[in-house]
């Protein structure tokens, strides 16, 4: 394995504002081993929010989570549009974009009797998000085990890219923590692979070019979650644009809920965009997927090659960003398609991906 120096920050000539880590030239790693560090979810989010069903095919609800154990309800007819809605006019209401406090989203929300979250059926908490935008190749030693393994897999080949390697997926590939990864027939792929993933969550309307720094683009995020970028690998060599690789049905499991920004790991309510920064940039969270128990992939966030305003601030100069978007920061080494022999996803498999602070989004594949 490559190890990830703590280097200053590259800046290219041609990209104004776009940070890239300084690292050693990405190669693959030469050992069939899986067995990786675990990951610790550690203490559950004091606060999270999800979309969940009382019954299978119940109407969706939205709901209020408290320390990982107790699901308050929430009053679905202030959020006509489901959690896209709650999103809105949450972030709208918190002080300059800072996000609402646990504390204060507690002593606001709670109403009625809870239950238990596990007597429910968890959704995805954002059911069918305006987009799904991903980015490829963003840990160093996860680019080269794949184009190792599968070159031609992409332009770049081994070496790290330049700018961000942006890709999206297709909404109707949404599924929740609990629901299934369906394998598609042989004849069609034979190569499914799990990619484990920090998402970001929009809170608001942000037209192109206002996100031009770490504090304009935390402001503009409401929330996290654990998203699991399942790949058919065939199908995204055959196609080169990768999009219908990574979207078949149920191909984007997001969940388990989303914690808002504020209610993350250390943070409060008079966290600032830097204190955000510091956490999910410098210090990191903890991310691994792990598969039937088996640890694959495990590292932090601080590993990105571009970190999460450098994502946002390329994104927006193209596009407007809207509440409920979400985010998929790339996924560390460890997926199937880089190991000798390849371990893809198979039937009766339980993908979990676990990030520290947020939880672990769990599936089986069927």
């Amino acid at each position: 394995r490559v190890a990830l120096a703590r280097a200053s920050w590259c800046v290219p000539r041609s990209a104004p504002g776009v940070r890239r880590r300084c690292f050693p030239p990405a190669r693959a790693s030469s050992s069939c081993s899986t067995s990786r560090p675990a990951v610790d979810a550690g203490p559950a989010p004091h606060v999270a929010l999800v979309t969940f069903a009382r019954t299978p095919g119940a109407k969706p609800e939205l709901g209020l989570v408290e320390n990982g154990i107790w699901l308050w309800t929430l009053d679905g007819t202030a959020y006509p549009n489901g959690m896209l809605s709650l999103i809105e006019k949450w972030h709208a209401g918190s002080p300059e974009g800072g996000g609402r406090s646990t504390e204060d989203i507690l002593d606001k929300e709670r109403k009625g009797d809870p239950v238990p979250v596990d007597s429910v059926a968890l959704l995805a908490p954002v059911l069918d998000p305006p987009s799904i935008v991903c980015i490829g190749k963003n840990y160093l030693e996860h680019i080269g085990e794949v184009d190792a393994t599968l070159p031609g897999i992409s332009l770049t080949g081994a070496a790290a890219p330049e700018y961000p390697i942006i890709f999206t997926k297709a909404p109707t590939s949404v599924i929740g923590h609990g629901q299934a990864i369906e394998i598609p027939p042989k004849h069609v792929t034979q190569s499914v692979d799990y990619e484990g993933e920090l998402g970001i969550v929009i809170g608001k309307l942000v037209v192109p070019g206002t996100i031009v720094d770490a504090e304009t683009a935390w402001n503009a995020v409401f929330g996290f979650t654990v998203v699991n970028d399942v790949t058919a690998r065939d199908t995204q060599k055959q196609h080169q644009q990768w999009y219908l690789g990574k979207s078949f049905d149920t191909f984007c499991p997001i969940g388990p809920w989303v914690v808002p920004k504020r209610g993350l790991l250390g943070l409060g309510a008079e966290s600032s965009a830097s204190d955000v920064q510091k956490l999910i940039g410098e210090t990191g969270l903890g991310i691994g997927t792990n598969v039937n128990g088996e640890w694959r992939q495990s590292s932090k966030t601080n590993a990105m090659l571009f970190d999460v305003p450098a994502i946002l601030a390329v994104v927006n100069k193209a596009m407007t960003l809207r509440p409920g978007d979400v985010i998929a920061t790339g996924t560390p080494a460890g997926v199937g398609a880089g190991m000798d022999p390849k371990r893809f996803l198979k039937k009766g498999d339980e993908c979990a991906v676990t990030i520290e602070g947020i939880g672990t989004l769990r599936n089986l594949v069927r």
